[in-house]
């Protein structure tokens, strides 16, 4: 028992990395997992001889993961505004190396991208080019023939290649022009902000119609700077905003705290050549309560509301 307890803590890892990729979602890549490791001990527990458990559990993660990412694609038709990843955030004090080995297929840019393609495109360009399985390895998980998982995974590459999200190749200059622009975010300094971003920068913001949010992108350095403004009155009508840096997926970004400390949004930063490129706001409380207590927009509404 002692031995199977280790074995699915070992595997788990390596699981949700797989699902979370596959499905851009937290919750959704946990219940996968869950199921997944139950599967591997029910196995043991028959007495079944699991030869190879690291292909064992990626079989088992990819199919749950492609069916599950089918009826997500249905329920997604109908979100309302803009979807977007849920976002994984860790401390800005980590280990800079892990997170920078992490960072390119763990982007909120990445997995937008990784939405264009089929499910079984999207497994087999994962599990070759990401998670380094041979094609025979990554034919036999998702249940084809080696020579159609070349042909999935080498139009998911092209596809992804063509549009594939580029980034500040310098992460000291990443981290000095975050430092900047959340300062200048936090304090309403909006000249310096703007100043900070390109010309054609992008604004996506995802509230999943629960909070008030964008519901389609802002395009261009004054606009959204100016939308961004119109964020921080908000904040300041509720007696002012703090953030707390934080890596979203490999990239700078920060959280969004009220006044009681409580998570309102997930900001992340896409930063080239010296400039903010995009700017991802993630306000859909579902989409972050498992990175703490989230703010009761509901009542923050309310205060908003009594204060004009």
């Amino acid at each position: 028992m002692e031995a199977t307890a280790e074995l699915l803590d070992e595997l788990r890892p390596r699981a949700f990395a797989i699902a979370y990729r596959m499905l851009g979602s937290v919750s959704e890549a946990e219940d996968v997992v869950q199921e997944a490791l139950l599967r591997v001990h029910q196995a043991l527990a028959r007495g079944e001889s699991i030869s190879s458990p690291r292909a064992f559990i990626a079989t088992v993660v990819t199919r749950l993961a492609i069916d599950e990412l089918r009826s997500a694609r249905v329920r997604r038709e109908t979100y309302v505004g803009e979807w977007l990843p849920e976002p994984i955030a860790e401390s800005s004090a980590d280990d800079p190396a892990a997170q920078a080995e992490r960072a390119d297929s763990l982007s909120l840019a990445f997995l937008v991208l990784l939405e264009s393609l089929t499910p079984e495109q999207r497994a087999a360009f994962l599990l070759h080019d990401v998670f380094d399985y041979g094609y025979g390895e990554v034919a036999e998980i998702i249940g084809t023939s080696e020579q159609n998982a070349r042909q999935l995974a080498s139009r998911a590459r092209r596809h992804v290649q063509e549009r594939r999200p580029r980034f500040e190749p310098s992460a000291e200059q990443r981290e000095r022009l975050a430092e900047g622009f959340f300062a200048a975010f936090e304090h309403g300094d909006f000249e310096a902000l703007e100043a900070l971003l390109a010309e054609d920068v992008e604004l996506h913001g995802d509230g999943g119609g629960r909070v008030p949010a964008i519901t389609r992108p802002i395009f261009g350095r004054a606009k959204a700077a100016q939308a961004m403004r119109g964020w921080w009155r908000v904040a300041e009508l509720l007696g002012g905003m703090r953030l707390r840096r934080l890596t979203v997926n490999g990239q700078p970004g920060a959280a969004l705290l009220d006044p009681d400390d409580r998570i309102a949004g997930v900001l992340s930063l896409d930063i080239v050549d010296g400039r903010v490129t995009t700017i991802r706001s993630v306000v859909n409380p579902e989409k972050i309560d498992h990175l703490g207590a989230v703010a009761d927009t509901r009542e923050l509404i309310r205060r908003i509301r009594e204060s004009r």
